[in-house]
């Protein structure tokens, strides 16, 4: 796709499309076991975005609105018919802009731990957060996120963060005309609550659930909860 591969990892169960897409300067990796759990009622997709993971790396690291029309393009190429996107932390921003520019690309949206909080817009805040957040999660998903950060490298990452930091997210917040599913871990350092609220009520038909005791990776920690509640949502949506 424009030169470079799409890596994209699949578990094919009976029902409509899940294609998750993950956060700053990772990969799939940490989606994978909700993939494994989705996977079991619906055909679950997650995608490593260009420069990232098992992808091709472009030559320049691509802004946030490059990102979500690959996402948009891989939908399209892979003959997914309004998918829900599941976008976790960064990739929440990711795909709030798939919807918000193409908006014929899914059907619905679930965000877990949308960033960024506009009154915590600044780099040292971002690693503050980040920093007392991780004390949470599982000491599993640190050699996860050392090989991402090695496969991406250094400029990808800080390419990523400075994405993520830039992104006026709730500007288009609003613009999103599909359900939405907020999901916010009770222990999320780097989501406050006040946030998630506000991410909620600036979408025009978004829902808040917060998973009592769960860090901000949530998918990872509590992938069948987590997949449960996507389950639950994609039924009422189909309704």
């Amino acid at each position: 796709m424009d030169g470079f591969a799409i890596a994209g990892f699949r578990k094919q169960g009976p029902g409509s499309a899940v294609v998750c897409v993950h956060g700053a300067g990772v990969s799939s990796r940490e989606l994978l076991p909700f993939v494994e759990a989705i996977g079991e009622r619906h055909d679950a997709w997650a995608i490593d975005l260009p420069g990232f993971g098992a992808s091709g790396k472009p030559a320049e690291p691509l802004t946030l609105p490059a990102l979500a029309d690959v996402v948009a393009a891989w939908a399209d190429a892979a003959g997914l018919e309004r998918p829900c996107l599941l976008g976790l932390s960064f990739g929440c921003q990711v795909v709030v802009d798939v919807a918000a520019r193409h908006p014929g690309v899914a059907a619905a949206l679930v965000l877990g731990g949308p960033t960024v909080d506009p009154r915590g817009r600044s780099p040292w805040r971002l690693v503050a957060q980040w920093l007392r957040n991780s004390r949470g999660e599982s000491p599993r998903m640190a050699p996860l996120n050392l090989a991402d950060y090695r496969d991406a490298g250094p400029r990808g990452v800080l390419a990523a963060f400075g994405e993520s930091i830039r992104d006026r997210v709730e500007d288009k917040l609003p613009l999103v005309t599909v359900p939405a599913l907020v999901i916010r871990g009770g222990r999320d350092r780097m989501v406050p609550q006040a946030w998630a609220e506000e991410v909620t009520r600036l979408l025009p038909y978004g829902r808040l659930v917060v998973m009592d005791g769960l860090p901000h990776m949530t998918p990872y920690r509590a992938p069948r909860q987590v997949a449960a509640l996507v389950e639950g949502f994609l039924t009422e949506v189909a309704a």
